[in-house]
């Protein structure tokens, strides 16, 4: 992947309104990748600088091309002009806010998604052990049958076939 995003940064080289960067997130860029929630690599990344969104489409330069083209200025605290009334509007109740309810509520929401990760966890770790218990179970099932002598009764049943031409 990493040659096809180079040649991305480079057709994005002084864009007017599109930034393809890379960082490295084990050295300098460490804190900006903690910033942005980065949390395995290589993660891609889009949207407003402040509220990075994770990038999910295909990672061929093909796929590259066609996500970073159909990159526009979104509606933001710093574009607030190409937001529709009700964003304005919320946009203008949170800038309201003191920087501690301001804090206090995107911790809350934070803790929001801590929860729906955690439950999604658990529950996968359900399924998977589940899964195992199920694999488990119908392997000894069908290694039962195989040893009450499902073997013999066809080699049986071929025998007698044959006997019968």
């Amino acid at each position: 992947m990493k040659p096809d995003w180079d040649k991305l940064m480079t057709e994005f080289e002084g864009h007017a309104t599109t930034l393809v960067a890379d960082v490295d997130c084990t050295t300098a860029g460490k804190a900006l990748c903690d910033k942005a929630g980065v949390r395995g690599y290589p993660s891609i990344k889009s949207g407003d600088p402040n509220n990075l969104e994770d990038y999910k489409g295909g990672r061929d330069l093909a796929s590259l091309q066609k996500f970073a083209k159909s990159l526009k200025p979104s509606c933001s605290p710093a574009k607030i002009e190409l937001c529709d009334a009700d964003m304005k509007a919320k946009i203008e109740e949170l800038q309201k806010l003191s920087a501690s309810d301001l804090d206090a509520q995107i911790k809350e929401k934070e803790q929001e998604q801590e929860t729906a990760e955690k439950t999604f966890t658990e529950e996968v770790d359900k399924l998977q052990a589940t899964y195992k218990a199920l694999q488990e179970a119908k392997d000894a099932a069908v290694e039962a049958v195989k040893e009450s002598g499902l073997g013999l009764m066809k080699a049986v049943k071929a025998h007698a076939g044959k006997a019968e031409l």
